[in-house]
């Protein structure tokens, strides 16, 4: 899924609304960064070290990654809602991209951070973490559609079983009852379901004590 030119537009809109959090030391770097976003328009909160929780509406995180922070694994960056993080790095090894990569980081900084960069990296983190909240929105819709169609296929097994009637008739009641009274057919497959279960309980032999 691309981002449309307006999506784009949109995103540079929304970057004096951004609440920014930065986890950087209070150093020239950080300084400078907080300048930086401060320009641009956002609202920034600056903490060191990274702290475990965000408080409040928080709609985009910088971290310096630094040797003592290697192990940092806040459980907020797990969480599908996580608002989306730049890591800002003053050297490259190994371990630091293993540490990258485990953060989830949607987007990178060098250091000494300049202002060239810092807006592209900021909209294209954003736009990334938005396409995958849309991925996931539409894989739930799909998953929600296949239950409906499973529970309504089962529904019309139960009627066609219990009525003698075709799989055609079958539906048609049900959409006859949904529409009589002005429910989904899911709600009506449901109702069928559960009376069935019901009943079907109740004809159950008792076992011998």
């Amino acid at each position: 899924m691309k981002t449309s030119p307006s999506g784009t537009s949109r995103l540079l809109r929304d970057l004096r609304s951004l609440n920014v959090v930065v986890f950087h030391p209070d150093d020239a770097d950080g300084q400078e960064l907080i300048a930086q976003l401060r320009r641009i328009g956002c609202h920034v909160q600056a903490f060191w070290p990274p702290r475990e929780r965000l408080a409040g509406e928080v709609n985009l995180v910088f971290l310096a990654v630094r040797p003592e922070v290697a192990a940092f694994d806040p459980a907020w960056a797990k969480r599908e809602d996580a608002p989306p993080l730049i890591v800002v790095v003053n050297y490259e090894n190994p371990t630091m991209v293993e540490s990258v990569l485990r953060m989830n980081a949607l987007g990178v900084v060098a250091s000494p951070v300049k202002s060239f960069g810092l807006l592209t990296a900021i909209v294209v983190a954003r736009s990334q973490v938005e396409r995958e909240r849309e991925r996931i929105r539409y894989v739930a819709k799909l998953e929600q559609r296949l239950a409906s169609q499973r529970k309504l296929a089962k529904a019309k097994t139960i009627l066609m079983q219990t009525r003698a009637i075709s799989e055609d008739d079958a539906y048609r009641l049900i959409r006859d009852q949904a529409m009589t009274k002005r429910v989904t057919t899911e709600e009506i497959a449901d109702a069928i379901i559960r009376a069935n279960d019901i009943l079907s309980f109740e004809a159950r032999p008792a076992k011998d004590g």
